[in-house]
């Protein structure tokens, strides 16, 4: 592609991460804008469309893809159809940007990474977080060592039930494992996962325990996990808790060094903390409005020909490979 070139978005999926997210991002980068969106119902589609200024929806995403206008497709459905839809426009020769996980399981992954291979056409993953001014002031206090040399790694997160996770009959596609491949530490954990992996490398071995403690679902509730990094032997654990009380929430990811350590969290973005010999210290980082901004307006770059983006299916296969390992699913 050109450096002149404008990007037609087509959107395949118009849920809650298209209008809060990602969705108004798109038209904000220069030489990037949405021309269709699709969705299997096609008044939701029509209304998106309408709401946002699209001028075109669909109800099929075969026709989506085939759009002449649309050179670029933003995949933005449950995990579980992520395979189908990025290799139906990689082979129509349409760039992809996937929501996270990359799919539902590391074999869909690699299944997608090889149309990509064969194709020659680029495929993108939202794990957008590499690319927030927060994670990027973390990634960049490690690097400088602020903490010194960092001998281990820990995340904790635990959070109380949703309210619709108490209707067994209507239950979130989150905690089906035939849509999201897991229940929420499919959802969650991989954000987590890939940070850890953007600032030490990738994770080589990986074990997990699960349990469903609270029977609110049949998928995983309850999870514990131990990893090691392959370029320093760096060691770390995990414990996801998805029905916990609400006293015990938690959200934190703890960087221990031999001269101080570093804690954050990944998703409610409180201050990012410095315990050294100094004392402690603590740093406010803000964040754009629409969170995936910088990695849309990379990903534009990129198929401009007026930068790179790595955040690709090759680097984002990795994290399904350690989330199905610590599910016992490889």
């Amino acid at each position: 592609m050109s450096e002149n070139l404008t990007i037609g978005w087509g959107f395949i999926g118009c849920g809650e991460v298209t209008e809060k997210k990602s969705g108004p991002a798109f038209a904000q980068v220069p030489g990037s804008k949405v021309v269709a969106v699709m969705s299997r119902n096609n008044d939701k589609a029509r209304a998106y469309a309408e709401r946002h200024g699209i001028k075109r929806w669909y109800d099929d995403a075969q026709r989506l893809v085939d759009d002449p206008d649309v050179n670029a497709v933003y995949i933005a459905t449950p995990p579980s159809t992520h395979a189908t839809y990025a290799i139906m426009a990689m082979k129509s020769g349409k760039a992809v940007y996937v929501e996270k996980p990359m799919a539902s399981n590391y074999e869909d992954c690699c299944r997608i990474n090889r149309i990509a291979e064969k194709t020659n056409v680029p495929c993108f993953v939202a794990y957008y977080r590499r690319y927030l001014p927060y994670f990027l002031k973390v990634k960049e206090m490690v690097s400088s060592g602020a903490i010194g040399n960092v001998i281990n790694v820990q995340i904790r997160f635990a959070v109380p039930p949703r309210d619709l996770d108490y209707n067994r009959t209507n239950l979130p596609w989150r905690v089906q494992p035939d849509i999201a491949g897991g229940g929420y530490f499919y959802d969650l954990a991989p954000h987590q996962i890939d940070l850890l992996q953007e600032m030490f490398g990738p994770i080589i071995e990986a074990e997990g325990y699960t349990a469903n403690l609270g029977g609110l679902y049949d998928t995983e509730d309850s999870v514990s996990a131990c990893f090691r990094f392959a370029d320093s032997g760096l060691p770390g654990s995990g414990s996801w808790c998805f029905v916990a009380h609400e006293s015990a929430k938690e959200d934190r990811i703890e960087i221990i060094g031999d001269r101080g350590s570093l804690s954050f969290s990944v998703f409610t973005y409180a201050p990012i903390v410095l315990h050294t010999v100094e004392g402690r210290q603590e740093f406010v980082v803000d964040n754009p409005q629409y969170v995936q901004l910088p990695l849309i307006k990379l990903v534009v770059e990129h198929l401009q020909n007026k930068a790179i983006c790595t955040c690709d299916c090759v680097s984002a296969t990795s994290v399904n490979w350690v989330v199905d390992r610590i599910l016992g699913k490889l």
